[in-house]
């Protein structure tokens, strides 16, 4: 079996027609073969959303949030409302059909399509994930980074998009890039006005004695899949959890801080701007036992 696969979608939402009248739902194609139109609008304009499902030794983990997520992000950009249960047999088409990995994950994406074709284009890409044992275990360095928007953006200007998984990232690797020239791995967004809002691909979770807080989703952030099966775990063993707004100098004052994601899971925070900080190796031992363990 191959170590990729992607899957191409017929028809990836019941509100436009399909590709091909009368074929099958998906189809199984090269990963190395070109499939997408030059004209694409995914492509030209970064006119789509995705979303990226981790897998566990062969299960899809909080494969159903994904998708209401798609959903959602789909709504946000006056898409086409995505087929789930399409989506849901592309995901696990994709998965089946690469060599068994501990981890791996399938990335679906859904663009506009070609320009006035009215018919979007869908696929699902699935991987091996790559290992991120070193992030999990020794931790990771992040710089404290301006988003440029208020905290409220996403009340004042939803136009922009916050909140929504979309194809356009290209700001996403340019910080990631600008952490790179400061000696560090990845970034913390903070609003112009002073509140920490969530990482380049991720949430923040800080933790304050017995309660983990994250930033609230009312300021333009992005609700994590990873993060709200975390806050799931961590009441489990009997600590309170909170959203809440978070002014920067509180990444300071936690006694534990993490980066959450869908591939990665739990990177704890071991330095900030140059600054290091303490490690809660015990509980991220934990937190990444439980989410690499997740049976859906």
């Amino acid at each position: 079996m191959p170590k990729s696969a992607v899957v191409l979608l017929n028809r990836p939402s019941l509100e436009a027609p399909p590709h091909v009248e009368g074929a099958a739902e998906f189809e199984l194609l090269d990963v190395d073969a070109p499939h997408v139109r030059v004209l694409d609008l995914g492509v030209t304009r970064g006119d789509g959303v995705f979303e990226t499902i981790s897998f566990g030794a062969g299960h899809p983990q909080a494969l159903a949030a994904h998708l209401a997520r798609l959903a959602k992000s789909a709504r946000a950009l006056d898409l086409p409302e995505p087929d789930a249960d399409a989506w849901e047999r592309a995901v696990l088409a994709a998965a089946s059909a690469i060599d068994p990995a501990p981890e791996a994950y399938v990335k679906t994406v859904m663009t506009r399509g070609l320009e006035g074709d009215g018919r979007p284009t869908g696929w699902a890409y699935a991987s091996a994930a790559p290992d991120h044992s070193r992030a999990r275990s020794e931790g990771i360095r992040v710089v404290l980074l301006d988003r440029g928007y208020r905290h409220d953006v996403a009340k004042t200007s939803p136009w922009l998009l916050a909140g929504s998984k979309t194809l356009s990232y290209a700001v996403n690797r340019a910080v990631l890039r600008e952490a790179a020239r400061r000696d560090a791995d990845d970034v913390v967004f903070v609003s112009s006005d002073g509140y920490l809002l969530e990482g380049s691909t991720s949430n923040l979770l800080l933790r304050f004695g017995d309660t983990l807080v994250t930033p609230g989703l009312d300021q333009g952030i992005l609700a994590g899949t990873t993060q709200g099966d975390l806050f799931a775990f961590a009441r489990s063993q009997g600590l309170e959890t909170e959203y809440a707004r978070l002014e920067t100098r509180k990444l300071a004052e936690a006694d534990a801080a993490w980066l959450v994601s869908s591939v990665r899971h739990a990177a704890p925070i071991r330095r900030v701007d140059g600054v290091d900080r303490a490690v809660d190796t015990d509980f991220t031992a934990a937190v990444n036992s439980h989410l690499i363990g997740r049976t859906s």
